[in-house]
């Protein structure tokens, strides 16, 4: 791995440029992810940041591994990125659906404390219902195969006393807003597939509840709730 320092260097850049811009992008992630409920940010907008005043090509690349570097390093986060792909809206019937387009490049922010550390200094529980509702989702999301109708995800949300039509849910609020937001913080990716009886909504996991560590926690959950009702869990998709 090459020396931050010498890559600065070859673009006529000082050091205390380098950290004013490093800080700037830590800033804004910090205060973007905490704004936006988690929704990733765009490779795009961090990019933004730097070329505003500066022009060197490869300046943005180099401040936004800094970043991520210090942010691990200095408070615990990791700074993922994202490769968010979709289905072109050009094949989208149920024998042949490939993926032909992509988003630009993103990342979210994800703690790298141990879960019981995380629970016990850091975890908000004015928030823990969130937390809640979106392990619900994707847990019957993931039993259904990682892929579900959006009828029979509601069908069984209903099943936990959850209406699609309710807007003013006592702590969740809209619940079909909430489970958009699932979607917009890539828990969730949504697509209309064309059928022969017409359009059918689908939501499958996207890459944050596929990433490898939660995905881990989550089929441990799923296990001990199995576990404890002595029950097998069937969920149609």
């Amino acid at each position: 791995m090459s020396n931050p320092g010498e890559d600065f260097s070859q673009i006529d850049i000082s050091k205390e440029e380098v950290d004013k811009l490093v800080s700037e992008v830590i800033r804004y992630v910090l205060f973007k992810t905490h704004q936006n409920s988690g929704c990733p940010i765009k490779r795009e907008e961090l990019t933004q940041l730097v070329t505003k005043n500066y022009r060197q090509r490869n300046l943005p690349a180099l401040v936004i591994k800094q970043a991520i570097d210090k942010l691990s390093t200095i408070f615990g986060y990791e700074m993922k990125e994202l490769q968010r792909n979709r289905i072109s809206s050009t094949n989208q019937n149920r024998n042949s659906q490939q993926i032909s387009t992509t988003d630009a490049k993103s990342y979210v922010v994800m703690s790298k404390l141990p879960a019981d550390v995380y629970k016990k200094y850091v975890e908000d529980e004015r928030t823990c219902h969130v937390t809640g509702f979106t392990f619900a989702v994707i847990s019957i999301v993931h039993l259904a195969g990682g892929k579900i109708t959006e009828e029979n995800l509601w069908h069984h949300l209903k099943r936990l006393g959850l209406q699609e039509a309710d807007e003013s849910h006592p702590v969740l609020g809209n619940l079909k807003q909430a489970v958009e937001a699932l979607v917009q913080q890539r828990y969730l990716q949504k697509d209309k597939v064309n059928g022969p009886e017409g359009n059918t909504l689908f939501y499958e996991l996207a890459e944050r509840a596929l990433d490898e560590s939660l995905n881990k926690r989550l089929k441990e959950y799923i296990s001990q709730i199995v576990n404890k009702d002595g029950a097998a869990v069937e969920i149609d998709e």
